[in-house]
C-alpha cells in the first residue's frame, strides 16, 4: 500500500531500539543533517509496500489548519495515504533509525536515511568508533506522535514528525567511564522530516532532516 512502511523492518526497530543508543549526541546538530534542497530527490526506498502496525499515533491526528490543509493535498495526489498509518510508520521508522545509527548498523540506515543524511550520520559512527567510545539507549515510553509540519512542492512532499519520548543514554570510553548522558530517564523530543517523491511509482519515505528541541 502506498503512503506506509514495511511490517517487517518496524519489528526490528521495535526490538532493537531497546538494545542500542539514541542518537541525541548528533540529533539537533544541524551540520551534516540539514534538508536537502527542494529539488533533491533520493534513491530508493525508505518505506513501502505493507502498512504500518498502528503504534502510537491516535486515530484522528490533531493538526494546525495550515498542516491540515498541506496533508489534505498530499491525500490528493496519494489516495492510499492515511495520516494515522503514516504516524505509526514514523514511530516504527524512529525506532528503527535510533537502533541502527547507535550499533553501527550502515546498512539499515542507508536504505532509510536521505543521501545527505546518511553521509552525517556515517561520519558521526565513524567518529565514535575511532574513539572507541560505546553507546546505549533504551526508549521507556513513547509519549507522543504527531505531524508539526508539512510541506508540498509540486509533487514532493515533506512531513515534519514531533516524537516526545522518555529515554535513557549514556555514551561510554573504551575505558567504561561515561563520556555523555547518564543512566537517568529523560523525556527529549524530536522533530525529524520524511520526504517522499509522491509521483514515483513505488512510495518511498526517507529522513531528510532531525532537529532535538
Amino acid at each position: 500500500m502506498q503512503g506506509s512502511f514495511p511490517f517487517d523492518l518496524i519489528l526490528f526497530g521495535m526490538v532493537a531500539a531497546f538494545l542500542v543508543l539514541r542518537l541525541r549526541s548528533v540529533l539537533g546538530k544541524r551540520q551534516g543533517y540539514e534538508r536537502p534542497p527542494a529539488d533533491a530527490r533520493s534513491a530508493g526506498p525508505v518505506v513501502a509496500g505493507r502498512e504500518a502496525p498502528r503504534v502510537s499515533a491516535p486515530a484522528a491526528p490533531v493538526m494546525s489548519a495550515p498542516v491540515a490543509q498541506t496533508i489534505s493535498r498530499v491525500g490528493a495526489l496519494d489516495t492510499s495515504f492515511e495520516p494515522s498509518a503514516f504516524l505509526g510508520g514514523a514511530e516504527g521508522a524512529f525506532r528503527m533509525i535510533v537502533a541502527a545509527f547507535a550499533a553501527g548498523d550502515r546498512q539499515t540506515l542507508r536504505g532509510l536515511l536521505s543521501d545527505d543524511t546518511y553521509v552525517g550520520f556515517e561520519q558521526a559512527i565513524t567518529g565514535r568508533e575511532n574513539a572507541g567510545e560505546s553507546q546505549r539507549t533504551e526508549i521507556r515510553a513513547v509519549n507522543s506522535v504527531s505531524i508539526d509540519a508539512a510541506e508540498l512542492r509540486g509533487t514532493l512532499a515533506d512531513i515534519t514528525v514531533r516524537f516526545v519520548t522518555d529515554q535513557v543514554n549514556m555514551t561510554t570510553a573504551r575505558g567504561g567511564e561515561v563520556v555523555t548522558g547518564s543512566d537517568a530517564i529523560t523525556e527529549l523530543t524530536d522533530l525529524w522530516t520524511f520526504q517522499r517523491e509522491l509521483a514515483d511509482k513505488e512510495p518511498t519515505w526517507r529522513l531528510v532532516a532531525t532537529h532535538s528541541l
